[in-house]
């Protein structure tokens, strides 16, 4: 459905291109989410916001689109292994959401074309 297409490469892209950004410590504020747990969280608060936007998706299309996130998220999570555990910074987080509405996007894109 996505992460055979070219958007999804280019996503990658994004990430790598930034990657620079995630081997940097800045401050980091108390209490902060490690970048494990704002990945996971921002994307699935994009797809949530996908689904319940989307509501002519029928339950196969949406565990399809959960699939495809799965493997996302893992790819994500393989190229931060390193620093999943360390805590987010605020220009972490902000890439991290950027790349949530990105994938969003992506999904978006890819529904409007099951349902044309």
């Amino acid at each position: 459905m996505v992460t055979d297409k070219p958007g999804y490469e280019h996503l990658i892209q994004f990430l790598t291109e930034h990657l620079s950004l995630f081997e940097q410590r800045g401050p980091v504020v108390a209490g902060a989410k490690t970048l494990g747990e704002v990945l996971e969280e921002s994307i699935a608060e994009q797809i949530i916001q996908l689904c319940t936007q989307h509501t002519e998706l029928e339950m196969n299309h949406r565990s399809m689109i959960v699939r495809e996130v799965d493997g996302i998220l893992y790819d994500f999570q393989e190229v931060l292994a390193s620093v999943l555990e360390e805590p987010a910074t605020e220009q972490q987080t902000e890439l991290i959401q950027e790349i949530s509405l990105l994938i969003k996007n992506l999904f978006d894109t890819a529904v409007a074309a099951l349902m044309d």
